[in-house]
């Protein structure tokens, strides 16, 4: 390992600033919602930073980037590193930003100190991971094959406009092959965007796969009525039997240990202050990091909206609208992380990813790992999202090693 080839902090920190004008709020943090003029912005300007270093950037039918620093020997696969650009509706400077911008300052470094690698290594930006509008993390599933790419382009934004739509508007709808078998292997870098780095005082996370998630739309419909007329005890009112679903989920949460219980979205209807509501539309989302467990998770929230719905005189519906079992990353790229951490001094902790990332989709079908650096408080997905210099340069040189050993190997992994 060669733990002299280090990045430039500042050059990285610029940059991330620099990006982090572009949809920039006054709070503090970025609105570049996947396929706004915001996020053209941004893509442009990665677009130009990569074009100064002579890198070939290429775009896929879905608008996933792919920018390449050559290898030295011809015909390898390459090394993929990344994540995305865009961002939440009031979302922070560094979530999937310091993914992409941590890559390129890696190739910087080893372009300024002419280091050069067997394979390829190329920086991808994936569309939409953060599904603002439309459905999260399409870019990678698409490219993954787990969705078609004409299903893709059918998804709609509120305004009915389609993503197919989108993408030819900002200039984003490419022609690179959507092959995920044309990879070696995938690293993404990415802000925690929980407590436990912070709270275990380490630098560091190496993750070892990702958190299991079902998500849910539950339907309770009962009958609205007068507020003042109807006694309580003839009720069929929707909205109690929500919050008792919505209390009876944390419980849940709280009875398998490491389990995460949400709910999202509550939608009462018609939402007038003297009618029983007569509607609820919720979001649920369960995870757990042990496929079983999650499993029982499902079964016991099953079963509540059942009892609920029968105690409260209501009809119910539940709809299993997203599923994913836990992701174990490659155990040889996870050790790579982490031989860098040590090389390089900097405490680390072995973690599971709580939230979803690209680099689930990338699991399924390529050999993957991820880095985590602290945030600042663990939030995330707020304007107020920080992290410091410090960490980022540290995520950085960590992804730098563990990507150049990968594209050094002469071995298959």
């Amino acid at each position: 390992m060669t733990t002299n080839v280090r990045v430039n902090a500042g050059r990285l920190w610029s940059s991330l600033m620099e990006m982090a004008a572009i949809g920039a709020t006054p709070k503090g943090g970025v609105r570049r919602i996947g396929l706004s003029e915001e996020d053209q912005q941004g893509r442009n300007l990665f677009r130009r930073w990569c074009a100064a270093r002579g890198y070939a950037v290429r775009v896929d039918p879905l608008g996933n980037m792919f920018a390449r620093r050559p290898g030295a020997e011809s015909g390898l696969k390459p090394v993929l590193v990344g994540s995305h650009l865009d961002s939440q509706p009031t979302g922070g400077k560094f979530d999937g930003a310091f993914g992409v911008l941590a890559a390129l300052e890696a190739m910087r470094t080893l372009d300024d100190l002419g280091v050069a690698t067997r394979r390829p290594i190329e920086i991808v930006n994936w569309t939409n991971e953060e599904g603002a509008v439309f459905r999260p993390m399409v870019g990678s599933e698409v490219f993954t094959g787990a969705m078609p790419l004409e299903s893709a382009y059918e998804l709609r934004e509120p305004s009915g406009e389609t993503m197919k739509a989108r993408l030819e508007a900002i200039g984003y709808k490419g022609e690179r092959p959507l092959d995920p078998n044309d990879v070696h292997c995938y690293f993404e870098a990415h802000i925690e965007q929980g407590p436990i780095l912070e709270l275990e005082r380490k630098t560091i996370g190496v993750v070892t796969g990702g958190i299991g998630l079902m998500w849910y739309k539950v339907t309770l419909t009962g009958v609205e009525a007068h507020a003042g007329p109807t006694p309580m005890r003839v009720r069929r009112d929707a909205l109690m039997g929500a919050a008792e679903v919505a209390l009876a989920v944390r419980e849940i949460a709280r009875a398998h240990e490491g389990g995460r219980g949400t709910v999202g979205c509550l939608t009462p209807y018609p939402a007038s202050p003297n009618v029983i509501p007569g509607l609820v539309e919720m979001t649920v989302d369960l995870r757990h990091e042990n496929g079983a467990e999650l499993l029982r998770m499902d079964a016991a929230f099953r079963g509540v909206v059942a009892a609920v719905a029968q105690e409260n005189k209501l009809a119910s519906e539940v709809d299993l609208t997203v599923e994913s079992p836990p992701i174990p990353f490659h155990p040889r790229l996870v050790g790579f992380v982490r031989d860098a951490a040590e090389a390089l001094g900097f405490s680390h902790l072995d973690i599971v990813s709580g939230a979803g990332h690209d680099a689930f989709h990338m699991a399924r079908r390529v050999p993957t790992a991820m880095i985590f650096i602290p945030c600042e408080n663990g939030v995330s997905h707020n304007e107020s999202e920080n992290a410091t210099q410090a960490d980022c340069e540290a995520g950085c040189n960590v992804l730098l090693q563990a990507a150049l050993r990968a594209a050094n190997e002469a071995s298959d992994l």
